[in-house]
């Protein structure tokens, strides 16, 4: 059945609006929302066109389609990807409008069998149970890595082909033949970016709904004996510096005034000359001096009992009084005892490790 131009035309502006917008960045201003809804209200007045002219029914089979009007099963597909660009407030049920037309448009191509033998295992897997469809177990991440690969090579192959047959636009408006296969490669190759669709949809809307029944974490509660509260430091005079100021360290660490409107002291307190005190704090050294020699120092640790006494101090034998005679009687037997030893056993002589 031939169609009116208003149809045709309206399709392919549809279509090349929706081509400029996947083409611009200023996806979060209000004149891109505008842009997408216009685009979406042109393809959804294809789709009302479509419906009065009773282009396709569950009835018929491809051959009863014309060549020009497979074009139009593709319109659910791109209302499916203009659906995802538009406003995100509530992003699930804007997910949820984009896998209603994801559906219709599998379904058409079910009714009219162009789907191929896996793609409709995937159909069925995913009309089974919607929620949980997958190209590939969630938790098998080789076997995720294995099926991406796989069909991004498929999906090159696809995209090469649908190029090659459109590169020569004249035969194909002269073909109604060639027109045919050239959408019938494109419904291949947005098949297949369905179900790729699909899969990251879901996942997304698994983890929108896992996030909005997540139980609300109480508020935090501070610490009930909180020292700073105790000491009225977590107010106005609370600071997180690690150093003290000059009028913290002179007045012993406190800080606040030391009377009060009344005149009445709120913390003890000491009179000191605050001018020479500063100036011995400046001329001071920046380092911490000794307080004590070194001899002062072994003095006092000899005084707590930290340095151990006793034993042989300097590693050399004392010497024997040749006077003592029984002692160097001892001393000149050990020495004939060794000698003889020495004498028995040779050096290396207990080493059996190289004999032959």
């Amino acid at each position: 059945m031939e169609q009116p131009q208003s149809l045709r035309s309206l399709f392919q502006s549809a279509k090349e609006s929706k081509s400029l917008l996947e083409s611009r960045g200023d996806t979060n201003t209000a004149a891109y929302r505008d842009d997408v809804n216009a685009s979406v209200a042109q393809f959804q007045e294809c789709q009302r066109q479509i419906s009065i002219l009773s282009l396709f029914s569950s009835n018929e089979t491809l051959d009863d389609v014309s060549s020009g009007d497979i074009q139009y099963m593709t319109l659910e597909y791109h209302l499916a990807e203009l659906v995802q660009r538009g406003p995100s407030a509530d992003r699930e049920s804007v997910l949820q409008r984009a896998l209603e037309q994801y559906e219709k448009f599998l379904t058409r191509l079910d009714e009219y069998e162009l789907l191929s033998k896996g793609d409709r295992k995937f159909f069925e897997s995913y009309m089974a149970n919607p929620l949980s469809f997958t190209l590939a177990p969630v938790n098998d991440a080789a076997a995720r890595r294995d099926t991406k690969v796989r069909r991004f090579r498929e999906e090159k192959e696809l995209k090469q082909k649908l190029e090659y047959m459109a590169r020569n636009e004249t035969r194909v408006d002269n073909d109604s033949e060639a027109t045919r296969n050239l959408y019938l490669a494109e419904l291949q190759l947005y098949t297949h970016q369905t179900f790729q669709a699909l899969d990251l949809l879901v996942q997304e809307l698994s983890m929108l709904s896992a996030m909005r029944n997540a139980p609300v974490p109480e508020p935090s509660q501070p610490p009930r004996d909180d020292p700073r509260q105790r000491s009225n430091l977590g107010g106005s005079n609370y600071t997180d510096r690690l150093d003290p100021s000059i009028s913290q360290l002179l007045g012993g660490g406190r800080g606040g005034p030391i009377l009060n409107s009344k005149g009445r002291p709120t913390q003890p307190f000491t009179l000191l000359d605050r001018r020479s005190q500063l100036q011995q704090g400046v001329f001071r050294s920046g380092h911490n001096l000794p307080t004590m020699t070194i001899d002062e120092y072994l003095e006092e640790e000899h005084r707590r009992g930290n340095v151990l006494q006793g034993g042989e101090q300097s590693g050399i034998k004392p010497e024997v009084d040749e006077d003592d005679l029984d002692r160097a009687d001892e001393e000149t037997m050990k020495a004939r005892a060794w000698d003889e030893y020495v004498e028995a056993n040779p050096k290396g002589s207990g080493n059996t490790l190289n004999r032959g």
